[in-house]
């Protein structure tokens, strides 16, 4: 995948359309440059005309953006086609900057993706701040996601575990096991069922719906640095002309089919008062407020619903599948570690057949496995990205409104002022450690910090942490025959999540 979509000419545009706009960008570009030469920025490369240092992200902006701040900074400036941009890439710059100024950078720029994908971004993630996304982060606090909630749904989480193992066993009879899709089939069955009330696995819905394109294609179209979002006034015609308009389009349609679908069988039974509030979905909640009002300042349009079930869908399901897989790849790589992490499983599930949740506040080491993975692989490499709205100052310079800004948590995860041996994949760092991934350690923030910290944090670490609790218990896990550690190839997918090209194929030996 190439992550800055360059046009690709469509032969039915005359090509000759291109050289007056590309002469007003020139023109405009040059103007926008001139307005802030004077102003102290923070150091950056030099740029090109036109494009500015776009040609320097590369198909992994995350690494490309790493290299920059070694040689200029842990502040950087970029010119991104038309957007000024700062880059933040140690521990130390992200907790002065958001200290300060967690509310002047708490919106977001408007992403032609999220336009069409998230129902003209009215969802959590890219709604810029303002009284509209107070109040669905509100429901989500207090309704969705709340620890009560998240709790409620252990149920479910246990039972999925269950298949998880009943499907690798099935699968280890014929040698090896592709982890990578069962762990994907977890997160999914988790996912709908605690959102939707029911999985898409069975029955082949999962296939026949094209879960797994869909979710592909939004990791495409949302993830990556879309060049047309870096020319604002020519955003249309630019994502038009590239062929980035039809694919929104047409998945959008895709997605709004499936939930009316799942809306639909919602809408009769969700306020017949015959469920109890242990066994409402997500869904159930949504409606509820949607249609009485509660917590909604505003009124929720079924968009607005929409928009949030989109979140949940997309980002619930890849967050923890990368964090699953990632946390596999590690340990079967490291043997030290993961023979630490299974012995101290072990000694506290004893010859049980299942993990409990119960079981988990005395597993110190799994949870250390955990954060080791989240400082090394952060789902999200590069944070979602702020805008700011008024002129700040940091350590001198002068940074102006309408400045974008990325987080490099990547970077941070491997910052040698704040981590030993930062490329090192030794959970030990964490034993006696007060550091967390909740968003005050802003060594540690794989899903944000301050205002804009993701809201499902409590729920994704739930699914993850008992999965592989589970796998380590049940299982033990080897290489395939004649296949070395070294021959694993690590090379990583960017896009709004991140995880391996390569699926992860292990042998699975039941315990039980």
């Amino acid at each position: 995948m190439a992550l800055l979509q360059w046009p690709q000419p469509d032969e039915s545009r005359p090509m000759i359309l291109l050289f007056p706009t590309i002469l007003l960008v020139i023109l405009l570009n040059y103007a926008f440059t001139e307005c802030y030469r004077k102003r102290k920025l923070p150091p950056g490369p030099p740029k090109l005309p036109l494009v500015g240092n776009l040609h320097q992200l590369g198909n992994l902006p995350h690494l490309s953006l790493h290299s920059l701040a070694k040689k200029y900074g842990p502040i950087i400036s970029l010119q991104l086609g038309w957007v000024p941009t700062v880059v933040i890439s140690s521990a130390r710059m992200t907790k002065e900057v958001m200290r300060t100024y967690d509310l002047v950078l708490s919106s977001r720029p408007r992403l032609f993706a999220a336009k069409y994908i998230f129902y003209d971004s009215t969802d959590i993630v890219f709604s810029p701040y303002g009284a509209y996304w107070r109040q669905i982060r509100k429901i989500c606090i207090l309704e969705l996601l709340s620890a009560k909630r998240v709790q409620s749904f252990r149920p479910v989480r246990e039972e999925e575990v269950a298949r998880m193992v009943d499907r690798i066993q099935e699968s280890s009879c014929s040698g090896s096991v592709n982890l990578t899709k069962i762990l994907g089939l977890y997160a999914n069955d988790v996912l709908c069922r605690v959102a939707f009330g029911r999985d898409f696995s069975g029955g082949g819905d999962y296939d026949s719906l094209g879960f797994q394109d869909m979710l592909q294609e939004y990791q495409e179209l949302v993830g990556g640095f879309s060049i047309g979002d870096f020319f604002p006034s020519l955003e249309e015609f630019i994502h038009r002309f590239t062929g980035m308009t039809r694919r929104l389009q047409d998945t959008s349609r895709r997605f709004d089919e499936l939930f009316d679908r799942i809306l639909s069988e919602h809408s009769n039974r969700v306020f017949d008062g015959s469920r109890k509030d242990d066994h409402k979905d997500l869904v159930d909640v949504l409606l509820e407020i949607q249609k009485e009002g509660s917590l909604a300042e505003t009124p929720l349009t079924m968009d607005n619903v929409k928009a949030i079930i989109m979140d949940m869908f997309a980002a619930g399901t890849d967050t923890s599948f990368i964090a699953l897989d990632w946390a596999m790849t590690e340990l079967i790589l490291n043997r030290k570690a993961m023979d630490r992490a299974t012995n101290e499983v072990r000694s506290i599930v004893g010859e049980r057949k299942f993990v409990l949740d119960t079981d988990l506040p005395h597993m110190p080491y799994l949870k250390a496995v955990i954060k080791e993975v989240f400082r090394l692989h952060p789902p999200a490499p590069v944070l979602v990205p702020r805008e700011s709205t008024e002129e700040i100052a940091v350590e001198g310079y002068r940074i102006p409104a309408k400045t974008r800004f990325f987080i490099n948590a990547w970077s941070i995860g491997r910052d040698p002022e704040a981590w030993e041996n930062p490329e090192e994949f030794k959970p030990e760092r964490f034993l006696d450690c007060p550091i967390d991934y909740k968003g005050q350690d802003y060594e540690l923030i794989p899903f944000g910090t301050g205002r804009r910290i993701c809201p499902a944090v409590t729920f994704g670490a739930a699914t993850v942490e008992l999965a592989l609790t589970q796998l380590l218990h049940s299982f033990d896990w080897e290489l395939p025959s004649g296949v070395k550690p070294e021959d694993l190839d690590m090379t990583e997918v960017f896009g709004i999540t991140m995880h391996r090209v390569e699926e992860l194929i292990l042998v699975a030996k039941p315990r039980f």
